[in-house]
């Protein structure tokens, strides 16, 4: 009998990118995302011992609405469905990576990277200083590495309605899954 690999879960077309910005936005924004999205948990400036309970908890939602969840940083949090970045892995999962550029897109596949989160495409609130790359130079930084790219930075679903076409997969976001986004958001 041939040996099975587990099937590892469709490559979610929505992410939802968290940080310490969002307070308790951020269980409004978990409510929000349909199901089968996914969740790149960072909140890297919170202390390891609330982080990690903040993680259980977020873990809690993610398999009751049935989210995946990856966790960034090196430490383990627990359940989850992979790695953002250089973190050691977990017992399997995908692995996500952060391209801002063609060389750190090639250094993701290199790294195993399973999924491309190219940034930022427009102008964010996250990295205020950041120069938006535009949706053409995003589109071409993982162009040919045969990974999914998702657009992140500045990205809502009206404006992926434009990026679809370059190629991405899907896209990620903060603000735009906030309840209050409009308020929140960066003007074109």
């Amino acid at each position: 009998m041939p040996h099975r690999h587990p099937k590892r879960p469709p490559i979610p077309t929505l992410w939802l990118m968290t940080d310490e910005r969002m307070g308790d936005d951020l269980w409004a924004a978990l409510e929000a995302l349909p199901r089968g999205a996914g969740i790149v948990f960072r909140h890297h400036a919170t202390p390891p011992d609330r982080r990690r309970a903040l993680f259980a908890r977020v873990a809690a939602v993610a398999r009751r609405r049935r989210l995946m969840l990856v966790r960034a940083g090196r430490e383990w949090l627990g359940a989850e469905g992979g790695v953002h970045g250089p973190a050691r892995p977990g017992a399997g999962g995908i692995r996500t990576w952060a391209a801002h550029s063609r060389a750190e897109a090639v250094a993701g596949k290199r790294a195993g990277a399973t999924i491309l989160f190219v940034s930022p495409v427009y102008p964010t609130r996250s990295h205020p200083d950041a120069r938006a790359i535009g949706p053409l130079q995003a589109a071409a930084i993982g162009r040919g590495l045969g990974l999914p790219t998702i657009a992140l930075g500045g990205v809502d679903a009206k404006r992926f309605t434009r990026l679809r076409g370059l190629g991405f997969h899907g896209w990620a976001a903060i603000d735009a899954w906030l309840p209050d986004q409009k308020r929140k958001a960066v003007p074109i």
